[in-house]
């Protein structure tokens, strides 16, 4: 990710993407399983649904609960925004109208296989980060650009992931992490 002097207000975007060898359905399955993502991030460490939801579905809800060394522990709640199987999911955290980050996966068939793309935007909504910046607003800049190499970093780790998961398990349809 390049220096681009972003804030917060800017709404800074990252995205990353992967070609996987498997079928757009079997790699669905496996981003739209929020519960396998704590196994695949650093950061995530549990995840559940909300209000009886068993799964994902638009307006489906969420907990996430998270760790980050220099952020501390937190939990957010959020809400499927986007729900187009088996091609797009989205979620939006905390405020679905004002979210503190928008996330989305989108998988879509290529080359005989999928490109899987995950995509996030930060804020209108504060956030933990908001603190941050409360405290320190000269370096609100380096704060954001810093935050986003780590989202950028984390997604590329994310997708690396669901790819070897996706490829090793594309023949048998089962997804053993």
């Amino acid at each position: 990710m390049e220096w681009t002097g972003a804030r917060y207000a800017d709404g800074p975007t990252a995205e990353v993407e992967t070609w996987i060898c498997a079928p757009p359905e079997h790699v669905w399955g496996l981003v739209s399983d929020i519960e396998l993502m704590p196994r695949l991030s650093s950061e995530l460490q549990s995840v559940h649904w909300l209000g009886g939801a068993d799964g994902p579905a638009l307006g489906a809800r969420f907990v996430g609960h998270s760790r980050h060394e220099a952020l501390g522990e937190w939990s957010t709640t959020s809400q499927i925004v986007e729900y187009e199987p088996p091609r797009v999911l989205a979620w939006a955290v905390e405020d679905p109208e004002r979210p503190t980050a928008l996330w989305r996966f989108t998988a879509e068939p290529r080359d005989g296989g999928t490109l899987l793309r995950q995509w996030m935007r930060m804020g209108p909504g504060r956030s933990g980060l908001s603190l941050a910046i409360d405290r320190m607003p000269e370096k609100e800049q380096k704060i954001v650009f810093v935050r986003m190499r780590e989202f950028e970093a984390a997604m590329a780790g994310t997708v690396a992931a669901v790819k070897e998961l996706a490829e090793r398990t594309a023949d048998s349809g089962k997804a053993d992490a």
